[in-house]
């Protein structure tokens, strides 16, 4: 079975930096930039449970599945 692979975006202008998808990610696939906004420092690591994308209180997280045809 190959592991699927997800794109994972954060809109800057959106967040506001309340850490929670930091916090709750699994596999820790974000860190924070200096402005402590959220930044995806390992996507390779995502398993796609998309508890980033469903906690986040701004909806500035989204998770896709890359699909390749």
């Amino acid at each position: 079975m190959t592991k699927k692979n997800f794109e994972i975006t954060v809109d800057r202008k959106l967040c506001k930096a309340c850490g929670i998808c930091v916090a709750f990610c699994p596999v820790s696939v974000f860190s924070r930039d200096h402005d402590d906004k959220a930044v995806v420092t390992c996507p390779a690591k995502c398993t796609g449970c998309r508890q980033c994308e469903l906690l986040c209180p701004d909806y500035c997280v989204r998770v896709e599945e890359i699909v390749h045809e």
